[in-house]
């Protein structure tokens, strides 16, 4: 049975280890473990940064995602912004994202404060996307553009 509840403090060594395995595994990208440590620590010495999500299946985290806040003048509302999901390979494809999003559903709908989720997909994923649109998610409306150091 998968437990979805939110992560604390005590679960930053596995959500960052999920970090450094998603960049290597999505971009061919090694990052530096000591800086993602720090910044998922930061998430949690900061809640206005965001929150985690976390999967659970038999006291072993096996998936984990990140919110994180954008205000909307148009809707006077929150929006909340999925980042950094990761499940691990063994447990794909089993509906635990699914199950996720339906918690973070449940949270939306009972907050009038929370305006809707929303999240980016690299163009390429495309069973993500098929997921992402199975549980009633609209990718048309918005195309998304970066300008990040490097």
């Amino acid at each position: 049975m998968i437990e979805i509840r939110k992560a604390d403090a005590s679960d930053a060594a596995v959500i960052a280890a999920f970090q450094l395995a998603m960049a290597l595994e999505t971009e061919n990208l090694v990052l530096d473990a000591v800086t993602v440590h720090r910044g998922v620590h930061a998430v949690f010495d900061d809640e206005g940064k965001g929150f985690y999500l976390v999967a659970v299946d038999s006291e072993r985290i096996v998936a984990s995602l990140m919110i994180t806040f954008e205000w909307s003048d148009w809707r006077n509302r929150t929006v909340w912004w999925i980042q950094s999901l990761y499940v691990i390979p063994e447990m794909r494809r089993k509906g635990i994202y699914r199950q996720m999003y339906a918690w973070l559903r449940q949270q939306v709908d009972s907050n009038d404060s929370i305006g809707g989720i929303r999240l980016y997909v690299d163009k390429s994923n495309l069973p993500a996307q098929k997921v992402y649109e199975e549980l009633g998610m609209d990718g048309e409306h918005y195309r998304f553009y970066e300008d990040m150091k490097k």
